[in-house]
């Protein structure tokens, strides 16, 4: 789905915010699907050293968005209404975890994406579900 040009794009656009903050790397792909990566380290992980849950959730909204954005051509300002995370497995303590997100429903208003949480070894970790809103324009609250 995403060029290596959109990798470096999205990185970009999202320098200083909590997907910097994390680690999460956007990874080029020749299919349908998106693709993500985020580092299993101390940002990221719970106080016993396993992947946080959040930091799961973050990754497959943030990796949906991208993906809205992407099919939307760029023109559309998107933003997650609903995300659902069944955390299945435990992660190792180190190394990245791997997102893939399938887009579901592609609507002119609203976009569904499945998107799996996966280990190095391809171990699921998590399934989440992202819906996202498609917008012409935005205006931040003060």
């Amino acid at each position: 789905m995403f060029t290596e040009k959109e990798c470096i794009f999205l990185s970009e656009q999202l320098k200083d915010t909590m997907v910097s903050a994390l680690g999460i790397e956007f990874l080029p792909s020749d299919d349908d699907m998106a693709l993500a990566r985020m580092p299993i380290s101390p940002t990221t992980r719970q106080y016993f050293g396993i992947l946080h849950g959040g930091a799961s959730l973050t990754l497959a909204e943030t990796l949906a968005g991208a993906a809205s954005l992407h099919c939307s051509g760029y023109d559309k300002k998107v933003c997650g209404t609903n995300v659902t995370g069944y955390h299945v497995a435990m992660s190792p303590t180190s190394g990245w975890v791997y997102g893939k997100a399938t887009a579901i429903h592609l609507g002119k208003k609203t976009h569904v994406w499945n998107v799996d949480v996966c280990s190095e070894d391809g171990t699921l970790i998590s399934t989440e579900r992202v819906t996202n809103v498609m917008l012409d324009d935005v205006k931040p609250q003060n």
